[in-house]
This record gives C-alpha cells, sequence and structure tokens, in this order.
C-alpha cells in the first residue's frame, strides 16, 4: 500500500491477469496479438517439421527394406543358375556326373566370390578362435595348437566371419611330451 491508499482508507485491488494493463494500453493490446501471431506460425511450422520427419524415417525405411530385398534378390538370381546345373547334374547319366558336380561346385565358389564371400583356410595354420572353431583336439606329430584337419570349412563376407571353420587341433606329440 502506498500513502494515498492509506489516506483515503481504500485498497488497491490487485491486478487481474493483467486485464486493466490491456484495456488501459493499446500498445500491449498490439504486442499480445503480435506475440499470439508468432506463436501460431512458430507451432506450425513444429508440427509441419514433426510430419516431415516422421515421412523421412518412413521413407528410409521403405528404401532400407527396398535395397535389402534387391540384394538379397541379386543373389538368388545367381544361386538359382547353381540349382539349375544341379538338376541337370542329376538326369545325366553316371559317367558325366563327377564333372558336372565339379563344375557347380566351381561356379557356386565364383558366385560366393562375386557377393564378397571368401572361403578360409586354416589347414597346417596356428589356431585361432575367431576364425575357427576346434571340434577335436587330437595328437599328432604337427605343434601344439595347429589346424590339422578341417571338417567344415568357414566363410568371410568382406571381413567378416560368418561360419567358423570346424577344424580338429593337434595336442601336439603325446610321446615326446611324456619323456
Amino acid at each position: 500500500m502506498d500513502d494515498a491508499d492509506i489516506s483515503t482508507g481504500q485498497e488497491r485491488a490487485p491486478d487481474q491477469g493483467g486485464e486493466n494493463c490491456l484495456t488501459e494500453c493499446p500498445s500491449c493490446a498490439a504486442e499480445l496479438e503480435r506475440q499470439k501471431t508468432a506463436y501460431a506460425e512458430l507451432n506450425d511450422q513444429f508440427l509441419r517439421l514433426a510430419a516431415d520427419f516422421e515421412n523421412f524415417k518412413k521413407r528410409s525405411a521403405r528404401d532400407r527394406e527396398l535395397f535389402v530385398s534387391l540384394a538379397i534378390e541379386r543373389f538368388a538370381i545367381d544361386i538359382l543358375e547353381v540349382l539349375d546345373n544341379f538338376e541337370r547334374a542329376i538326369q545325366s547319366d553316371d559317367a558325366h556326373l563327377r564333372e558336372g558336380v565339379n563344375q557347380i561346385q566351381q561356379l557356386l565358389h565364383d558366385r560366393l566370390l562375386r557377393n564378397g564371400i571368401t572361403p578360409v583356410d586354416p589347414l597346417k595354420k596356428q589356431f585361432n578362435p575367431a576364425e575357427h572353431e576346434a571340434v577335436a583336439h587330437i595328437a599328432s606329430d604337427e605343434p601344439a595348437g595347429s589346424v590339422i584337419d578341417v571338417v567344415a570349412r568357414g566363410y568371410r563376407m568382406n571381413d567378416k566371419v560368418i561360419r567358423y571353420a570346424k577344424v580338429a587341433v593337434s595336442k601336439g606329440n603325446q610321446k615326446e611330451q611324456e619323456v
């Protein structure tokens, strides 16, 4: 309360949300209207950006699915040629069967190479758990820890191992270790 309020004995009513200011000040009303318009424009811009982002995510997902589908289709076309050759080999006479199967194996190997899939050749190399899966541990004349037999060949796609080679690993010569 100020001195004027005390002398008249009346208290000043508090501003109710600034309504008195707006009715008393036309520039305040214009400023409020300008702020409301700016808010509406920004809100509209935000909603449009949010919708654009959702559309972008959906379009990206569709594009990714299409890319994967086309890659699988290309690989399938290569493999279908191998399947056709297997069917021809089955229908051929026994004399040419082995030659036909060897040609099919070479064709399949070429198709895998074309798609970045290469075999891992671990024979006579040191066992590497990043590339090999030990399925047997056998005594042999080879040094301990070296691969002495390949049960199933491993494969890489580019630099990533996609199937570990199943191998038998040497324990070393047990007779020499006992002496």
